[in-house]
C-alpha cells in the first residue's frame, strides 16, 4: 500500500464567486514530487490541536513545506521588518504535528519554513533575518532562480541526510532569510554553508525518520535533481514502514 503524506498548507488570498477569500493550498512540486517518489498526497488544513492525534491516525509521513515566517513571539525573537507572512494559527497548528510526530517517531521530511517550525518547536531560535545579521545576500533567490542550484551545503558525512544525496558537498537552491539560530535539544546541525548558515538538521535519536533541509528540494525534483528526488523516495519509504 502507498503511504499517505499529509503536506501543511498556507493560507492566501484568491478570488472566488464570494470575492477575494483565504484559501489553503500547496504547491504543485510538492505534491508532484510526493507522488513520483511513491506516495499518495493529502493536504492539511489547519486543525485545533485537540484534533492533532487523530490526524496523525490517518497518515504515514509528514511534510512540512515552505512558506512565510515563523511568529517571532514563539521563540522571544526580534520583531523586523522583513518579517512577512505570519500565521499564528499556522504556527500552532504545526507545532502540534511536530511534537505528535516526534511522540510517534513518525517519518518527518521538513522544508524551509518547515525545518525552521521543528527547531522553534522543540524549544530553540531563529535568526530573524540573515541579511541585516550576517550582510549574506545569497540565501535569497527568486523566479525562474528556484529550480537551479546555486549554492553549496557542506554536510557531514555520517548524517542520513548525506547517505541519502550519496554525498557530503551538495549543490542547492536556498530561498530563505531566516535561518536557525541555536539548534533545539535532541536535534543537531548536519549541513551548512561557507557563512555558518545552518542549512540542514537531523534527530540525535537515528531511530526518529527527521530529514530537515532549509532549501528546497520540491522545486530541484521537479526538474529532475537526483538528490532532491532521492530526499522524497527516502521519506515514502520510511513512512512505508509506518503504515
Amino acid at each position: 500500500m502507498r503511504p499517505v503524506i499529509g503536506i501543511t498548507t498556507r493560507a492566501r488570498l484568491t478570488t472566488t464567486s464570494g470575492g477575494k477569500l483565504e484559501v489553503d493550498l500547496i504547491q504543485h512540486t510538492y505534491r508532484d514530487a510526493v507522488a513520483h517518489a511513491g506516495g499518495i498526497p493529502l493536504p492539511l488544513s489547519p486543525v485545533t490541536v485537540e484534533d492533532v492525534p487523530a490526524l496523525l491516525d490517518r497518515i504515514d509521513g509528514l511534510l512540512l513545506s515552505g512558506g512565510g515566517d515563523v511568529s517571532t513571539a514563539t521563540y522571544n525573537g526580534h520583531k523586523h521588518s522583513s518579517v512577512y507572512e505570519v500565521d499564528e494559527q499556522r504556527d500552532e497548528f504545526e507545532f502540534a504535528l511536530t511534537h505528535g510526530a516526534q511522540d510517534r517517531h513518525m517519518p518527518i521530511l521538513a522544508i524551509c519554513r518547515g525545518l525552521q517550525v521543528v527547531n522553534v518547536a522543540l524549544g530553540e531560535t531563529l535568526i530573524e533575518d540573515i541579511p541585516s545579521e550576517t550582510g549574506a545576500t545569497d540565501h535569497i533567490i527568486d523566479g525562474k532562480g528556484v529550480f537551479k542550484a546555486h549554492q553549496l551545503v557542506t554536510l557531514d558525512p555520517t548524517c542520513a541526510i548525506a547517505r541519502v544525496v550519496g554525498t557530503d558537498r551538495l549543490m542547492v537552491n536556498s530561498i530563505h532569510h531566516q535561518a536557525v539560530r541555536e539548534v533545539a535539544p535532541g536535534l543537531r546541525a548536519v549541513g551548512t554553508t561557507a557563512d555558518g548558515i545552518i542549512e540542514a538538521i537531523e534527530p540525535v535519536d537515528r531511530s526518529w525518520p527527521l530529514l530537515a533541509v532549509q532549501w528546497h528540494p520540491e522545486y530541484l525534483a521537479s526538474v529532475g535533481d537526483a538528490p532532491s528526488r532521492a530526499l522524497f523516495s527516502a521519506h515514502i519509504t520510511a513512512a512505508q514502514s509506518n503504515t
